[in-house]
């Protein structure tokens, strides 16, 4: 039977068109003889009657009704609404055109024949069609297992989806799951829908390999719930996007996708205040340094949809510049001036600044990997206090009517060099800020933002597709956590609120402990934990103890008090002590003359622990 269906599926268009057109045509007499035959309870009653071929004008009609319908072009792999109603329009104008036949002719064809012989057409072709996809399928799939489907949503948006699934060959839905109580029990198309608890207990039962959820426009709170309540049927959790994504209104399977993490942790965004994004970015020039990294390349998207005049990035390592420039120039008509340099030139970045009459700067650039900045404690404070401050000091002296900081969580009474470099960077803001007002300057202050370079969900989706172990540094660890484009939103909305000097702190919502980070990873992927010491389970979780300079949890202020709300309810303002700019370029300029010899090193440490609150030197501190 293979031998016979395998040349017709790889069989070209035509051909496969050829045969249904003759299949129809060879079949159309033998169903017009059934009615008469009906009609007069004679098998041997004569077919359309006083008319020559009376069944070939038949097949004529019939076949013609279903060409200029488009039926043909369903072929048998469409299988739908549209097919349906589509095939309706063509049995009407089948009979009618029987009636019309009747009329001009002197064929003798009762009222009730026409009617007849529609319903058995409409019958004939939907069947054969679903019979010969039937097969086709039956025997070219015997041999693949496919994954059986559990849709949570029985919506518009999950019959998509199922309907989807039906035309696929690697999924099967076997039952929907949905949170209206008016639906449970009920059975929609071949699927019957369970309310979320008789769900879980069923899905053992009936097999379930993946579980999609099928809700495209649900929050991230509402989203983060459901899968939390899934987690015990430990099956693996895909989902379909987000309604922005589904602009054609067909789902496909190609569309179906791990759940992100990032929609979990993160919370339901506040639209942003489009007048702060606009205020330092519309029809101005624009720049960006440290452009090729997570924030920095996220920045640069944000600002091209906030119509600058240019856009210059500014980056010190070739291939992310590289690749940060073809993206951002497939995507928008602004001119994108790529530049590559080091923020610890201060002649080039006056010149860049002059050249170009940049207005507007964000400093992205910054070592943030807190455990290599801790063995090279100079190379950390250079780029990261001294880039700053170079950067800084090029904008003011060529009159940038704008400069925002791009600071961290990790320079509030740190435990490493890398926050006490920024913190450093933050002072000599705030220093300049006091010392002039030619340019506005802002600090923008927040947590780790998921996704990045330095993001522990990389990492874990890396250990997990590897059979584990995943490595966690501590028990208690937590860490606050953002999404990429909220974080650069926000420093965008944050730097327009600027008055001079500011140091704003993003909202970051709640800590996440980060072993509950790896197990809901785990979770997602279908499999279990396997607890320390037990034999059960799939991926391990083990704890590796802190690294140099890292802290249990992170802070986003040095003094509670001293904050007051802005404009935008997710920016905080902060007011902290700050230092004379006099006293600080002093001590900028030596660390400027610094090597990585012990006195060097020495004595930048001990300036860290006297201008930074709160810091410490590690024991972990090499000379390198």
């Amino acid at each position: 039977m293979k031998s016979i269906i395998h040349p017709f599926v790889e069989s070209p268009r035509s051909v496969k068109l050829a045969f249904l057109v003759i299949l129809d045509f060879c079949i159309f007499p033998v169903l017009i003889w059934l009615c008469y035959a009906i009609r007069k309870f004679d098998l041997g009653a004569e077919v359309v009657p006083n008319l020559p071929f009376g069944s070939i004008w038949v097949s004529i009609i019939a076949v013609s009704s279903l060409f200029i319908l488009g039926i043909y072009r369903f072929i048998v792999r469409t299988y739908n609404e549209v097919f349906m109603i589509k095939l309706g329009l063509a049995t009407s104008l089948s009979v009618v055109g029987l009636y019309v036949l009747a009329y001009l002719t002197h064929a003798f064809i009762p009222m009730s024949i026409p009617l007849m012989f529609g319903f058995m057409m409409f019958a004939w072709v939907w069947f054969s069609r679903g019979f010969i996809r039937f097969i086709i399928r039956s025997y070219l799939q015997a041999d693949i297992q496919k994954k059986r489907v559990a849709i949570y949503g029985a919506g518009n948006a999950g019959q998509q989806v199922a309907a989807a699934l039906y035309r696929s060959n690697e999924h099967l839905p076997v039952l929907f799951v949905d949170d209206d109580p008016s639906l449970s029990g009920q059975q929609l198309g071949r699927l019957k829908v369970y309310d979320a608890e008789t769900a879980l207990k069923v899905m053992a039962k009936k097999k379930i390999d993946e579980i999609l959820i099928a809700l495209p426009s649900v929050g991230r709170i509402r989203k983060s719930e459901i899968v939390k309540f899934l987690e015990p049927a430990h099956l693996k959790i895909t989902e379909i996007p987000g309604l922005t994504r589904l602009v054609d209104g067909e789902i496909r399977v190609s569309d179906i996708q791990e759940v992100d993490i990032i929609d979990l942790l993160g919370r339901d965004p506040v639209p942003p205040i489009q007048e702060l994004l606009a205020k330092n970015i519309k029809n101005k020039v624009v720049m960006v340094t440290g452009a090729g990294g997570s924030i920095g390349s996220e920045l640069c998207r944000q600002i091209i949809k906030n119509q600058p005049i240019k856009l210059v990035i500014y980056e010190l390592t070739e291939f992310a510049l590289y690749s940060i420039d073809k993206e951002l120039n497939l995507n928008t008509h602004i001119e994108i001036i790529p530049i590559l340099g080091t923020v610890l030139d201060q002649a080039k970045l006056e010149r860049i600044i002059e050249q170009y009459g940049i207005q507007t700067v964000y400093h992205a650039a910054a070592y943030k990997h807190v455990p290599l900045v801790e063995c090279n404690p100079i190379a950390g404070l250079k780029n990261n206090a001294i880039g700053t401050a170079f950067s800084l000091n090029a904008a003011v002296k060529k009159g940038v009517e704008t400069f925002v900081l791009i600071s961290t969580d990790k320079a509030v009474r740190p435990t490493n060099v890398m926050g006490a470099s920024k913190r450093m960077a933050e002072l000599y803001c705030q220093a300049m800020a006091e010392a002039q007002d030619r340019t506005q300057i802002s600090i923008v202050r927040f947590g780790n933002v998921l996704g990045s370079s330095g993001s522990v969900v990389p990492l874990f989706k890396q250990q997990i597709a590897k059979g584990g172990p995943i490595t966690v540094t501590h028990p208690d660890v937590t860490r606050y956590f953002m999404t990429i484009p909220e974080a650069s939103q926000l420093v965008i909305q944050a730097g327009a609120l600027g008055q001079g000097g500011d140091v704003f702190l993003l909202d970051m919502g709640e800590p996440v402990r980060i072993q509950d980070l790896a197990r809901q990873m785990i979770a997602l992927s279908g499999l279990k934990v396997r607890e320390t010491g037990a034999q059960n389970g799939d991926i391990e979780i083990q704890y590796s103890g802190l690294r140099p300079g890292e802290k249990l949890y992170e802070e986003l202020l040095i003094d509670h008090e001293d904050t007051e709300i802005t404009q935008h309810t997710r920016i905080l303002r902060s007011f902290e002590k700050h230092y004379p700019l006099d006293e600080l370029i002093k001590i900028f300029e030596k660390m400027n003359t610094l090597t990585a010899v012990d006195n060097d090193v020495n004595w930048a440490l001990t300036q860290l622990e006297y201008y930074v609150d709160g810091y410490q030197r590690g024991k972990e501190i090499k000379v390198n």
